[in-house]
């Protein structure tokens, strides 16, 4: 069984900065890709960003482009999200996930473990 859980969350101010981590246990999370999702309430959970399993490959959706930054760290199996010239509209419940493979996709269904999620929250 892998367990999943996020941090770093919290209340920051528009332009600001904030750097979320997920750590992942378990020997299936070394050897997967892992991914960010963010949701609000009403909406569809949304694909943010996800790199494979050793960190090289990496995917962001357009609306996070040249913002947000995911990193890997393959010996602890942590994800890192860093978020920068964060705006309102990236206020959500931030959720990690861990890939049913090795590689990373913009696909919530592909994703096998989930972590609780971590609240963002952009004042203006």
């Amino acid at each position: 069984q892998v367990q999943v859980v996020e941090s770093g969350g919290g209340v920051v101010q528009a332009g600001g900065s904030l750097r979320l981590s997920c750590a992942a246990s378990g020997r299936t999370a070394s050897n997967n890709g892992m991914g960010w999702f963010r949701q609000t309430p009403g909406k569809e959970r949304e694909f943010v960003a996800a790199v494979n399993w050793r960190g090289g490959n990496r995917l962001y959706a357009d609306s996070v482009k040249g913002r947000f930054t995911i990193s890997r760290d393959y010996a602890s199996s942590t994800v890192y999200l860093q978020m920068t010239s964060l705006k309102f509209e990236d206020t959500a419940t931030y959720y990690c996930a861990v890939h049913l493979s090795a590689e990373g996709s913009t696909t919530p269904g592909r994703y096998r473990y989930w972590g609780p999620g971590t609240q963002v929250t952009v004042s203006l």
